[in-house]
This record gives C-alpha cells, sequence and structure tokens, in this order.
C-alpha cells in the first residue's frame, strides 16, 4: 500500500485570533498546505460569520459562505480575555503553537492582559505576526481606518478615474486580502528564520504599508524622478465597449500599441509617435475612444479576443462573479471548486508537482470544538529539538536564477533577496527588462530610471547574457547547475523556445525548484496568451466592483504583487518539500489564480445566491456613509467610511447630529446602507465648510476612520512611514540618493533596512560572476562582449 505524501506544513499548528479577511485569508493558506489552524473567538464570534455582501438574512447557526471560504478546516473556540481562566487558556495554547495571528490593535493583546513576549519565552519555536493598519507604534498607529481610507492614504485613490468625475477608489476591500497575502509571507519568513536560529520572534506587519507596494505603482520613486503631480487618468485602451458587451485590452510596450492601433485601421496614429505616451492618449481621450469605440462596437467580444490572440495584443473578457466559473480556461484548469457548503469558490492558487492543497475541510460552528481543544491542553506539551544556524535571514544560503521582467516575477525575487537570497537577475542587452523603460526621464541612460524597475530590483545582482545564442545559453546552463530556485514569469512558450523547458532544468539540476508565473498558467485554452497586471486584473472580476456604474475600471497593477507574494509561499512549500526529498520541482503561480482567491467574494456570492456583486462609485456594501468629499479648500479630499455602528455614533457625534443618533432605522448598517446617497449628502454639504486638517482632527477624535485623499506623487513625507522607518535611502550610480520603500513587516529578529544595495544597472556584474564564479577569462569575456552576448548598454540605444 502506498504511503501518503504529507503536506509541506503538515504538523504545524498555528493560532488565528484575527476577525475578517486578512488574518483570516492568512491563516488559512498554511491550512491548505496541511497546517492545523485554532480559531479563537471572542463571544459574539468573528462579524465575518454574519456578512454577506448582498445583505442575506442567515439562520443563527448558519455562517456566511465567504467565512466558510476562509475558516473551513479551522477548529473554534471561544476565549473570552477580559475572563482570567480564559487568558491563561490561550496563553498554554500559544505555549503549543508555532505561528500565531493577532489583529487586535497597537497594543489590543497586552491591554487585554497577555503578554506575547512571555509567550516567546515559554515557547522558543512560536513567531507571531501582528496585523494592524499602519503597525503596532508610531504617531498614526492609533488612528482609525479601513482598507478605503488606506487607499485614499496611499495616494492610489486620487489617481483612478476620469477628470471630470471625481477619483473612484477600487473595490472589494482588495486592502485586506493584501494584508492577509503579505502577512502570510511575514510568518512565512518568521518561522523558516526560527527554525535556523531557535528563538522566535515578532512580525509586526503594516497594512497600510503593503498597500503601498500594491496600489501606488510606486509612485513615491516616480515623484523623485520627475516634477509635479500625478494627474487623475484610466487607461487608454482598457475595458471598452463590444457590441455584445465588453473587452479589455492591455498595451503595455510600444508594439502593443502600434499593432492595436493598425487593428482598428489606424496606421497613421500607431506610427504617430505623440501617441506612444499615455498622458498624450488621455490628453485626448475624446479622440481615442472614439476611435476606438467605432471599431469595437461593431464587433463581438469573442471576435475581438481572436484577432488579439493572432497580434499578440494581451485581451481579456470582462470576468464578474457570474461569468467567471464559465470561461472555458477556468473550466479546464479546474479554477473554482465547491465547497461543502454548495457554493463555487477558487481552489488554492498554486499548483505543485508533489502535492495538492488539502481538501475543503467542513467549518466549525462559534465554539464547536472547545471540549476537543480544551482537552488538548491537558497533554503535556511536546516540542521538537531546533538547531541554531548561521543567520536569521529565512533565505540565505539560497542562490536564484532570476529569468524574470516587469514587475510580478522581479517583486518575488526582491522579496526573496531582502530575506537573504543571492538573486542573479538575467537580461539580456536585445531585451532588456521592459520596466526599464516606463520612465518618463529622457538622457543618455534613461533605462536606468524606470521607477517600478527601482521599486522592485534592489539587492539584486544583474548579468546580461543573450539566450538565443548557444553561448549565452550555456552559461545560463551553468548558472543553473549551482542554483536552489529559477524562475521565470512569462507565457508559458517562452522558457521551452529557449531551450529551457521543465525537464532540461531537472537534467541540469535536480535539486533545483523551477517556479513558473505565466499569466495564465501552463496549460489551459489561454495558456499562451500574453498577460499583465491589468489585464487579469479585467477578467478576475477586480475591474467589475471598481469604477463608475456605466464603466469598469482596471485597479492598476495590484495582481503583480499580490501574485508575487502567493509566489514566495508556494515557494516556500517547494521548499520544506525539498527538505524532506532532496529535490527540486516545478511550481506553478498562475498570476490569474491569486487575484481570482482576491476577488472570490463575487463568485461565492454570486453561486450562493444569485446576486451579482456590482460597482457604483464608492459607495461599497459593507460601509455606509462612505465616500471621497470635498472640503473647504479645492482639491482638498478626505475619504470617510463608516462600517460599524460604533464608528457611526462617532460620526454623528462629529457632526452634531442627533437627528441621526436618536434614528431607529439608523442604527443599524442595513438601514444605512439604504440611506446611503443621503447621508453623503449632508456628510459632504458639512465637510465643504471645514478646513481638511480640522475635520480630521474631530473625525478621527470620535473613532471614525478618514484620511486625507493625497496625491501618489505625495506619499511622502509622512511622520507614520518615517518612524516606521519605511522608507532605506541608498545612492544609485545614476539616481543618487534615492529613497527606496521595504518590506512591509517590521521583525524583531532582523534589521529594518534589508535592501543590501540599489537596484543593479544593466550588466553591473557581468565580470563578478562570468569570471570570478563561472570561470571565464578576460579573453572570453571580451569576445562575448564583442559578440553581443553581454553588455551593459542596450544594443537598439
Amino acid at each position: 500500500m502506498a504511503t501518503a505524501v504529507p503536506r509541506p506544513f503538515e504538523g504545524l499548528l498555528i493560532i488565528d485570533l484575527c476577525s475578517e479577511i486578512a488574518g483570516p485569508y492568512a491563516s488559512k493558506l498554511f491550512l491548505d498546505a496541511g497546517a492545523s489552524v485554532i480559531k479563537i473567538e471572542s463571544p459574539a464570534g468573528d462579524p465575518m460569520r454574519c456578512w454577506t455582501a448582498s445583505q442575506q438574512d442567515l439562520a443563527a447557526d448558519e455562517s456566511s459562505p465567504l467565512f466558510q471560504f476562509l475558516n473551513a478546516g479551522k477548529k473554534s473556540i471561544v476565549l473570552d480575555p477580559r475572563d482570567a481562566r480564559d487568558r491563561a487558556r490561550i496563553g498554554q495554547v500559544a505555549r503549543r503553537a508555532d505561528l500565531l495571528f493577532e489583529d487586535w490593535g497597537p497594543g489590543g493583546l497586552e491591554a487585554r492582559g497577555l503578554a506575547p513576549e512571555k509567550w516567546l519565552e515559554s515557547n522558543p519555536r512560536l513567531s507571531i505576526v501582528r496585523i494592524s493598519p499602519w503597525g503596532q507604534e508610531g504617531p498614526w498607529a492609533e488612528r482609525p481606518a479601513n482598507d478605503f481610507t488606506l487607499q485614499a492614504a496611499t495616494g492610489s485613490t486620487e489617481s483612478r478615474g476620469l477628470p471630470d468625475r471625481g477619483p473612484v477608489a477600487a473595490g472589494g476591500r482588495i486592502g485586506d486580502w493584501i494584508g492577509g497575502s503579505f502577512a502570510s509571507i511575514a510568518a512565512l519568513a518568521a518561522w523558516r528564520s526560527t527554525r535556523q536560529t531557535g528563538e522566535g520572534q515578532i512580525a509586526d506587519l503594516s497594512v497600510f504599508e503593503a498597500m503601498i507596494q500594491c496600489f501606488t505603482v510606486f509612485g513615491d520613486l516616480g515623484s523623485q524622478f520627475s516634477e509635479g503631480l500625478l494627474s487623475r487618468s484610466i487607461e487608454l485602451p482598457s475595458i471598452e465597449p463590444t457590441k455584445d458587451g465588453h473587452v479589455g485590452f492591455c498595451t503595455i510596450s510600444a508594439q502593443q500599441w502600434k499593432d492595436f492601433c493598425s487593428m482598428l485601421g489606424r496606421p497613421d496614429v500607431a506610427e504617430n509617435p505623440v501617441y506612444l505616451d499615455g498622458s498624450a492618449r488621455m490628453a485626448d481621450l475624446d479622440f481615442i475612444q472614439d476611435m476606438m469605440h467605432s471599431w469595437t462596437c461593431e464587433k463581438t467580444t469573442d471576435e475581438i479576443i481572436e484577432l488579439c490572440e493572432l497580434l499578440r495584443i494581451p485581451v481579456a473578457p470582462i470576468g464578474n462573479g457570474r461569468d467567471l466559473p464559465d470561461f472555458d480556461h477556468m473550466i479546464e484548469r479546474g479554477a473554482f471548486e465547491r465547497a461543502p457548503g454548495g457554493f463555487l469558490q477558487p481552489r488554492a492558487p498554486w499548483r505543485l508537482e508533489t502535492t495538492s492543497p488539502a481538501p475543503i475541510g467542513r467549518t466549525s460552528r462559534l465554539d464547536e470544538d472547545r471540549d476537543e481543544l480544551l482537552a488538548l491542553l491537558e497533554k503535556p506539551v511536546v516540542r521538537p529539538k531546533l538547531r541554531a544556524g548561521q543567520s536569521d535571514l529565512p533565505f540565505a544560503g539560497l542562490r536564484v536564477v532570476d529569468l524574470t521582467a516587469f514587475w510580478a516575477g522581479p517583486y518575488a525575487t526582491s522579496i526573496l533577496s531582502d530575506l537573504g537570497a543571492d538573486v542573479i537577475k538575467i537580461e539580456s542587452i536585445q531585451r532588456p527588462d521592459g520596466m526599464r523603460f516606463a520612465t518618463s526621464v529622457r538622457n543618455d541612460v534613461l533605462w536606468e530610471w524606470g521607477h517600478v524597475y527601482h521599486g522592485v530590483n534592489p539587492g539584486k545582482r544583474d548579468i546580461t547574457l543573450r539566450l538565443d545564442h548557444e553561448d549565452g545559453l550555456a552559461l545560463v546552463k551553468q548558472l543553473i547547475e549551482d542554483a536552489d530556485v529559477v524562475i521565470e514569469n512569462f507565457s508559458a512558450r517562452v522558457m521551452p523556445r529557449f531551450g529551457l523547458d521543465e525537464e532540461t532544468v531537472k537534467a541540469l539540476n535536480s535539486r533545483a525548484i523551477f517556479v513558473r508565473m505565466p499569466a495564465f498558467g501552463l496549460d489551459g485554452p489561454w495558456r499562451d496568451r500574453q498577460g499583465f497586471a491589468m489585464t487579469v486584473e479585467q477578467v478576475s472580476g477586480m475591474a467589475w466592483v471598481t469604477g463608475y456604474e456605466d464603466l469598469p475600471l482596471v485597479v492598476r497593477g495590484v495582481c503583480d504583487p499580490i501574485g508575487s507574494a502567493h509566489t514566495i509561499f508556494a515557494l516556500g512549500l517547494a521548499l520544506e518539500e525539498r527538505r524532506r526529498t532532496g529535490l527540486g520541482q516545478v511550481v506553478e503561480v498562475a498570476l490569474v489564480e491569486p487575484a481570482l482567491a482576491v476577488a472570490a467574494e463575487q463568485v461565492i456570492e454570486y453561486s450562493a445566491y444569485g446576486v451579482l456583486l456590482g460597482r457604483a462609485s464608492n459607495a461599497m456594501p459593507h460601509a455606509a456613509p462612505q465616500g471621497l468629499f470635498e472640503t473647504a479648500q479645492p482639491d482638498e479630499r478626505i475619504a470617510v467610511s463608516v462600517t460599524d455602528d460604533a464608528q457611526w455614533r462617532g460620526l454623528c457625534r462629529a457632526l452634531e447630529a442627533d437627528d441621526w443618533r436618536q434614528s431607529e432605522s439608523l442604527s443599524g448598517h442595513r438601514g444605512r446602507l439604504a440611506e446611503h446617497d443621503a447621508l453623503c449628502a449632508r456628510l459632504s454639504a458639512w465637510l465643504r465648510t471645514q478646513d481638511r486638517e480640522a475635520a480630521l482632527e474631530v473625525l478621527l477624535a470620535e473613532g471614525v476612520p478618514a484620511t486625507a485623499a493625497i496625491n501618489n506623487y505625495r506619499l511622502w513625507p509622512n511622520p507614520q512611514l518615517d518612524h516606521r522607518g519605511f522608507f532605506q535611502t541608498m545612492k544609485h550610480p545614476h539616481t543618487g540618493e534615492t529613497r527606496y520603500p521595504s518590506f512591509p513587516a517590521t521583525f524583531s529578529a532582523f534589521e529594518r533596512d534589508l535592501h543590501r544595495s540599489p537596484p543593479p544597472t544593466l550588466g553591473q556584474h557581468n565580470r563578478e560572476i562570468l569570471q570570478s564564479e563561472l570561470g571565464i577569462d578576460d579573453r572570453e569575456l571580451e569576445k562575448l562582449e564583442a559578440d553581443g552576448i553581454i553588455g551593459t548598454r542596450p544594443s537598439f540605444m
């Protein structure tokens, strides 16, 4: 009889003290990989148990489908920290655990009489991840906040939308899912470090900082490389009307824009150099839209997609909760599965060769597992002995051959570098990383000024090798022979075309883990389609719940770093498998599948209740009132969002609105949601008479989530980010002293400044790596350069 293969995190015990989305999603990722999770709830239970976006009435003991998605398979126990005996029990559980997630706010554990430092003393294998909006300390740490106000604080909201229709936040509470995604990486890092050093630690995750990494397209770096503010805009082309609906385009490169215009029958526009600049298209919005729509509205979505596939133009149907499960690609890849509760949900967003995700468990009722868990506390604590290692950084000693480009792949390898890995980035002078050229700077080394390139490449070493030449390919293969990880993020056909298919990598190095990040996966009808973050936002449903009622908008880039975080998590699973077997394997994280997980509520809600969630500018089902409001100063907006009864009472006090406070119909969320527009109108009238800073002071003092909505290029100076040391200043050879954003969590065992060096210049480490490490002599090096195999300047510049 065959022995069952253990899942990578089998044997790990995780304590989840969190509610809502972020913490439960982080612990769910570990559960999917085999860990056991104990969910500790208050007597009232996680509010998500009774939440549905369509305001369904649930039975008393019924858990909502979204709660089930996040918490199925976890054990539930009620422990009330106001009770001394329960406080002791929480400590007892913590002394048995490997990881603990909590989201009780700055100092929330300590304020309830709990002592996380003492837990670490009594359990050296425990690491704790503390999730909060701003971080545990700093001048803004205690500020009330949620996804909507944090988006505004990053500068993202002000940059999205049409100039004459006002800015629009991203829908779907994406920031909460981002917080959970990065909390899982913080937990993985802390756990791996603990196993190496024998000492647990505390990771302090700021959701705000995680959202800066995902929402702003590195706007602060952009502000350092150019003058002025970032104008509000939409992508052109993006989501456009067709004869039978909508279709999503994405033209990142100049060639894609030219091919798009040629497809429309407008070679004159294709050859006009002015329109290679997206801001120039935005300036001629009416002309560009008329040109596009006169063509797209005459064709069906399927007809347009077929043409775009032939021309290699990134394209996608616009997904939503109703249509997504029926797309042929999703069906063939099994992207959705039926939950025990009867609804559809996304499957785990990774594929490993050697193991599969844990099956979906049943969802425990509140406190259902109390007796079982209390009995566990009576048993002796068994702790495996930990061996102290040489480094506290979790990926120290790993060598990574980085074949990625643009954003998702490079950001994943940037995290690896920050956390200790030696990352060798491989480009070519014929085709450098395209993000090098995403810049408004015009000088003789403009490829060294791309602000997104700068954001996702600190700490790496860079060489240039021409992969379509046998000499260049041979050197790449030499590097792979000594690598722990090989990673790429192109469409499924690209690496095999260079002669670097999965079997070749395995033959070169049986221990190498080959990480592949194609937009749509390695199989299925869409496997060969190109895709970028905006394409994935269009198809995954993210864009469907973002924008104006008549115009869905892309979120703008979040799918790349979300995919990066999930890729690091999946790599962690493969490293655990290699520790057990000694062998590498292929890891597949299709960029679209983490996005499906983050947008899961749409498919869950439709399959459970037949309700298609949509968009209405800044109105969202979990908050009322909510919006961006003008203040007395022109163009100084304030974001306000009320999500619970306590915040509502605070808003009533701030506005001295006794009629609101006394209204029975407004005392609950559903009543306020029904009156959302009227509430916003009155709030708007009040704020228009107020100085922005004064209004903020009043609202925040009453516990109302509120923040100034800033321009994307005005993120810094920021006192909270400065207090936490979020920016690390390094001197780059071309851009000089430059601020770089850091990983969005601090670790008690690591230094805050994790970047070891600024982003590398093109081919900066050719000699260091090829000569000192691969043994290439001076004569061979000169020949490689003469033949265009290596170099330090793009061949076409």
